[in-house]
């Protein structure tokens, strides 16, 4: 009988654990010697390859600019905004509609009211559009916002 013999495996080592996307696309220009120079100083002063320098030039955001997650916040304060301004309209009109008269102090609450939940319901839209993305047909509005909506009374 043969003695048994352990069958180990070599399984290559790994450098790094994470790697990053592999880059199939490409972008390109054409510029002068003087331009392209000017590139490869810029590159070598933050001591980066001449690509690596362009990619993170054209990738960063700029001043002003903040990326996707800024892009989102930007679109739940302006969703945020229409939707007071919505529900102010929508409850000015229905008190007027009722013979009501509209005060300083009526309109007043009627801001804060919309102020105070602007970005909560920007939000609740946000992330119902976001789940139902791909699904056809707008999304119905809950019964209880609506009342609130169109009868300032209620709210």
């Amino acid at each position: 009988m043969r003695p048994s013999r352990k069958i180990q495996f070599k399984v290559p080592a790994r450098r790094c654990l994470l790697k990053p996307p592999l880059r199939i696309k490409s972008v390109s220009t054409k510029v002068s010697e003087e331009e392209f120079a000017a590139l490869e100083a810029r590159a070598r002063a933050r001591k980066l390859t001449l690509s690596e320098w362009v990619r993170a030039e054209l990738l960063e955001p700029r001043e002003g600019e903040s990326g996707a997650a800024g892009w989102i916040e930007t679109q739940g304060v302006l969703l945020g905004e229409v939707l007071a301004l919505r529900s102010i309209l929508i409850n000015l009109l229905f008190s007027v509609s009722q013979g009501k008269p509209v005060t300083a102090e009526s309109m007043a609450e009627l801001i804060a009211r919309a102020d105070g939940d602007k970005s909560r319901r920007a939000m609740e839209r946000l992330t119902a559009a976001r789940a139902t993305a791909g699904t056809t047909g707008p999304e119905p509005e809950p019964e209880t916002e609506m009342a609130a909506e169109t009868n300032p009374e209620e709210a």
